[in-house]
């Protein structure tokens, strides 16, 4: 008897399957595949950050791991807060310090200033208790000893880089002057009487001399 031939099979189908090279797949939450071997690999990681959370699905493991990117990321945003802070502190010191040398510095400056001044002046307070020494005795010669000591007075300015301005027959400046009173005179703008002379340092006003100052007609 003739036995009945089953359907015949193609040669896809008497090919073994290779199952040694085939790699199981597993489907993300984005819809891509993940290896198995992968999906293992992070489902570990989230064990081992997350004791006793194993079984995570893929969905569940994908927020774990963004979680745990984001906690790595505030951990070293605060390392860099501190190393900032810790700069900033040692920046505020070494300000503290640099201004506290600087008054020191300048106070000291001002001393020595203070100091030089006082050994220029001393001499004229010698000359003047010698002028009123004198002017008790005999007052006629009170007045040529006071005008020695203005003398040495204006001497010991000039020294300082102080210069007097504001005399009589000088051309009238406002830079420099201050006129109290304007009087008829031959001249405009002339200086013909003194009330206080003034003195500059250079281009920079130190006093201004306060003058009586003339006017045509």
């Amino acid at each position: 008897m003739f036995r009945k031939r089953g359907p015949k099979m193609t040669d896809d189908q008497h090919k073994p399957t290779d199952t040694a090279n085939t790699t199981a797949k597993t489907v993300n939450e984005d819809g891509l595949d993940i290896p198995d071997t992968e999906a293992d690999n992070m489902a570990e990681d989230a064990e081992t950050a997350f004791p006793g959370m194993d079984g995570l699905d893929e969905g569940m493991l994908g927020q774990v791991q963004e979680m745990m990117a984001k906690l790595e990321r505030a951990d070293e945003l605060e390392k860099e807060n501190a190393d900032l802070k810790n700069r900033l502190a040692r920046l505020a010191t070494d300000f503290d310090s640099y201004r506290r040398r600087t008054q020191e510095d300048v106070n000291a400056a001002q001393g020595q200033g203070v100091s030089k001044a006082a050994e220029a002046l001393m001499p004229v307070y010698d000359d003047m208790d010698r002028a009123v020494t004198m002017g008790a005795a005999d007052p006629a010669k009170l007045i040529p000893g006071m005008q020695a000591v203005q003398g040495k007075i204006l001497g010991v300015f000039a020294g300082l880089g102080l210069e007097a301005t504001g005399k009589e027959g000088e051309a009238f400046d406002p830079q420099w002057h201050e006129a109290l009173q304007v009087v008829p005179g031959d001249e405009d703008d002339v200086i013909v009487q003194v009330y206080q002379l003034g003195f500059r340092m250079g281009d920079r006003l130190v006093r201004p001399a306060r003058v009586v100052v003339s006017r045509k007609g």
